[in-house]
């Protein structure tokens, strides 16, 4: 894509404005500039040519979320703050181009999300290599079961991954060894065909070739033409101290090979924590239930209880304690980016379920004596 002014500016809107602006705004310059109202003045005709390219992208919203993606980067030329974004610094090597603004598409992986990088070669293809388009290997996402103790200490988990890499025998061409190949005479050799409108165009693999530019006179007996396997793939992952459900890690470049020579593809995980016969946790507190007698509730005691490392704390239980009373011991809790929860003790009563003769009279004996002094 190729243009050297904004979209926005070209129909003289903000970039925050609506759809409805846009449109309006389109419609009073294209009734401006349009040939039929200035016959002899041959530059209104590429001002309303230009007019017509800008609301293409803008007016349309898919296209302008795109667009808006690519101009907060700079990739468009730097539009709206007056700088031009350089991936890769300044010994950065000049990759594939857009429409003539160089910039290497994987040079954007913005807060760990895979960045616009992905988004970027998807609407506009990667690099090639040899003729063939290189292809970042697949990114692989999966749900990791992690025991409670191990989330909460850290250490590490094996986790088996099947995924989608360049075919070993053709090396990605998807011809037999020994095979002749053709030129594809969909794309010419190009490995991608392009639609669009304006100058917003976008590629897309070649579906004939799937995006080598070649076809084969035989196909690979082991990916049958595709040019892709299925692999297993087995990693020790190193579980974050501390790390709750739901958390996310990406690991790059520990997802698929890449084709052509491409990055490999990265890992993107989901922890899932498994619960503890013995710990809960409320956000770093660890919270332990421990069970009491009618006679250690009433009376009070003292109980040892158990601490995630293994060791024992005593914990000293008044007289009359119900149930459901906690009590807190500071720096005994989980530990993330140095900030350490408590240990939590909440009291539960255990009621008998049988009594012996005696003890039903002693019981007997108590509630009538309670009834009375109450």
């Amino acid at each position: 894509m190729a243009q050297s002014r904004d979209y926005y500016a070209v129909l003289g809107v903000a970039s925050t404005a609506s759809q409805d602006e846009i449109k309006k705004a389109y419609r009073r310059l294209a009734k401006r500039y349009h040939p039929d109202a200035n016959p002899d003045d041959p530059k209104g005709a590429d001002r309303f040519k230009e007019i017509s390219e800008a609301y293409q992208v803008v007016g349309d919203a898919e296209k302008r979320k795109q667009y808006d993606d690519m101009r907060r980067l700079g990739a468009l030329g730097g539009f709206g703050d007056g700088t031009r974004a350089r991936p890769g610094g300044a010994g950065a090597r000049p990759g594939p181009e857009a429409g003539g603004q160089g910039f290497r598409f994987q040079d954007f992986d913005i807060g760990g999300l895979g960045g616009l990088g992905d988004l970027f070669s998807s609407m506009f293809g990667g690099g090639t290599r040899r003729g063939r388009s290189t292809e970042k290997g697949q990114t692989v996402e999966t749900t990791l079961e992690v025991p409670f103790r191990v989330a909460a200490l850290g250490g590490k988990v094996p986790v088996d991954l099947e995924v989608t890499e360049e075919c070993g025998t053709c090396n990605g061409s998807g011809a037999a060894p020994g095979a002749s190949v053709k030129v594809c005479p969909e794309c010419s050799g190009r490995g991608v065909i392009s639609f669009g409108q304006g100058g917003f165009a976008v590629n897309r693999p070649c579906p004939l070739c799937m995006g080598r530019g070649q076809i084969p006179s035989e196909p690979c007996p082991v990916c049958t033409g595709s040019g892709e396997v299925r692999a297993r793939k087995k990693l020790m992952i190193q579980v974050p101290k501390g790390i709750d459900s739901g958390a996310k890690i990406r690991l790059k470049g520990q997802g698929g090979r890449g084709a052509h020579g491409g990055a490999s593809g990265d890992l993107m995980i989901t922890f899932q924590v498994q619960p503890d016969r013995f710990f809960k946790r409320e956000g770093l507190d660890l919270i332990a239930s421990v069970p009491l007698n009618l006679a250690q509730a009433t009376l009070g005691t003292k109980i040892r209880v158990a601490t995630l490392d293994g060791k024992r704390v005593t914990i000293r239980i008044p007289a009359g304690t119900p149930a459901g009373k906690r009590f807190r011991v500071g720096g005994l809790g989980l530990t993330r980016e140095n900030r350490t929860g408590d240990l939590i003790v909440e009291t539960t009563i255990v009621v008998p379920e049988k009594l012996t003769e005696e003890q039903e009279r002693l019981m007997r004996d108590f509630a009538v004596a309670a009834d009375l002094k109450y």
